[in-house]
């Protein structure tokens, strides 16, 4: 059985990675797939809204707090709070983080530079709607592409996280293993990707719609979004 879904992809004034967004469920997963300019307050009946990477708004103030109050938010912010599926890829991981759909923060890159290059993620768990096509300690090579990717919250908020099962990517090396050489930016526990209590919002600072085919250096993104479209195929059965 084959589920058609429509994806949503949320369009501020800075955005740069949308188009890559648009591309991979569009033309390389074949669904449908429409812009939403960040002005708009209708998200054209959407399954799944996707806010993605770049700098919107500049990162001027703090990376995702002006888009946050951008108009097609709120209608974001609804879908979601009453189980809409929302993912945030890099600045829109910020975002998610900023409107209050996700806990935390990303803050400054440890090292205090931009860090561009493909890193290691382990799959921490598949039972979510966006890593139930790998198995449990999986390694996906994906690229980052971001100053701000630092993600850091209260130790509280940390332990409930890590409880509920709610961390799902980590970063690691090509064996595995979580260490401080293999963290890129000082993220606490390495924490690359979570989701939030419902699990039906993700964030996470690397790009798996950069990672969709080999001719770009990875096709271990397309794991993502081939959990997600099996999620719709199993809610359909």
């Amino acid at each position: 059985m084959s589920a058609r879904i429509k994806f949503g992809v949320v369009v501020f004034p800075g955005s740069n990675c949308d188009h890559d967004a648009y591309h991979a469920v569009k033309h390389l997963f074949h669904h449908d797939a429409e812009f939403l300019w960040h002005k708009e307050t209708d998200l054209k009946n959407s399954d799944v809204i996707i806010l993605p990477g770049g700098f919107s708004y500049g990162d001027y103030l703090r990376t995702g707090a002006i888009a946050r109050f951008s108009p097609i938010m709120n209608e974001v912010m609804k879908f979601a709070k009453s189980g809409g599926i929302v993912i945030g890829i890099c600045n829109g991981f910020q975002i998610l983080c900023e409107s209050g759909l996700l806990p935390g923060v990303l803050l400054r890159n440890q090292s205090l530079l931009f860090s561009c290059k493909h890193v290691n993620l382990r799959v921490e768990q598949n039972t979510s709607r966006f890593t139930n096509e790998n198995n449990v300690g999986d390694i996906l090579r994906i690229p980052i592409a971001h100053g701000e990717g630092n993600f850091f919250a209260e130790p509280d908020v940390i332990k409930s996280l890590e409880e509920n099962g709610q961390v799902i990517f980590r970063y690691c090396d090509e064996k595995g293993a979580i260490t401080s050489e293999s963290n890129p930016n000082g993220s606490v526990n390495n924490i690359a990707g979570i989701i939030n209590k419902n699990g039906n919002v993700m964030g996470m600072m690397p790009h798996p719609e950069r990672a969709c085919e080999l001719q770009l250096g990875s096709s271990d993104g397309r794991k993502v979004f081939e959990s997600l479209i099996n999620s719709f195929v199993l809610q359909a059965v």
